[in-house]
């Protein structure tokens, strides 16, 4: 697992999917301070780096969850992953939307889920945990036996950490942040000098880079 997780951050680097900033950082939506930015639907544009980390993620599941029934992706971010990985092993696709319709059906949930279907959760991206959570508590609503989740990456918070816990949903990722980190050091993405401040990051990252 160590060579796929290290091979990931590396090719997420090389294409800009991931972007390294602790001298200069980027604001997030929420308002905290970062230096790190990830935007993984880059990946689809990238072929050869898209047929890797769909068929690795494929491979997972089919190792960890023999008895998967039905994938589903997060919208927006992993639907289209959602999509290949359940190509690639022959099996129906859902996504959930972030919250129901305000029109039509109102449906949150699009596809077929039938009820009691053994669910695969396809993420893009784990930062604090919360939408991919709340995705998954949508799909058990719906009659979901989920069987756990499957993403690129996550920033390894230990909130998230906590949150996937307490929710007993068995989190796998095929990379993460501090691979990131040592990744980018070794490859001269970034200075020796920059890989504490960026561990100090993820230990507090509402509060990072904040002056009183």
């Amino acid at each position: 697992m160590e060579v796929i997780e290290k091979a990931v951050a590396k090719s997420l680097l090389d294409i800009k999917a991931v972007m390294l900033r602790p001298e200069n950082p980027f604001t997030w939506a929420s308002g905290w301070k970062s230096p790190i930015y990830c935007d993984n639907r880059k990946v689809l544009s990238y072929p050869e780096i898209r047929e890797n980390i769909c068929k690795w993620m494929a491979e997972i599941i089919m190792k960890q969850y023999p008895d998967v029934e039905v994938i589903a992706g997060v919208a927006t971010g992993a639907i289209a992953h959602g999509y290949l990985v359940a190509h690639i092993l022959g099996k129906p696709f859902c996504y959930v939307r972030p919250k129901p319709k305000d029109h039509g059906t109102g449906s949150q949930i699009e596809g077929l889920l039938e009820t009691g279907a053994k669910v695969v959760i396809v993420e893009d991206l784990i930062s604090t945990g919360m939408s991919s959570l709340a995705a998954k508590n949508a799909l058990v609503n719906a009659g979901a036996d989920i069987l756990g989740m499957v993403a690129i990456f996550s920033y390894n918070f230990n909130q998230a950490r906590k949150a996937f816990e307490d929710s007993n949903v068995e989190l796998t990722t095929l990379s993460n942040y501090d691979t990131l980190v040592e990744v980018a050091s070794e490859t001269g993405y970034i200075k020796e000098s920059d890989k504490e401040v960026l561990k100090e990051w993820r230990f507090s990252p509402s509060t990072w880079g904040k002056t009183e």
